[in-house]
């Protein structure tokens, strides 16, 4: 009554051509998302990862360091996965090398 009927016109049948040509075109946004993603987050990301293992590498005893949580201090032994720093005169802390975020300039501290 106040609903008229709507007919489904029918549509002549597409070229397979056409049909492979607007999948393709559906799934191009979504590809180029991917692309920005990468470009934008994940390599800055890599690159920051690497240059903070580099870092990590080439701490020796003697580097004034700052670590995760906040303390800063003077590297006096090295181990494989720790580092002991010097916070203050006569106090050490065993960190894990992980935890260093910056070497310091000498004479920071």
């Amino acid at each position: 009554m106040l609903i008229s009927s709507a007919f489904a016109q029918t549509a002549p049948a597409a070229a397979a051509g056409n049909d492979i040509m607007s999948s393709l075109q559906g799934m191009l946004p979504l590809v180029l998302m991917f692309v920005v993603l990468y470009f934008v987050m994940i390599r800055p990301q890599m690159k920051r990862q690497k240059e903070h293992k580099a870092m990590i590498e080439a701490i020796a005893k003697g580097d004034e360091i700052a670590t995760a949580g906040g303390l800063l201090g003077k590297v006096t032994k090295l181990a494989e996965a720790t580092v002991t720093i010097e916070i203050a005169a006569g106090v050490e802390v065993q960190l894990q090398r992980q935890a260093v975020v910056q070497v310091l300039p000498k004479g920071t501290l």
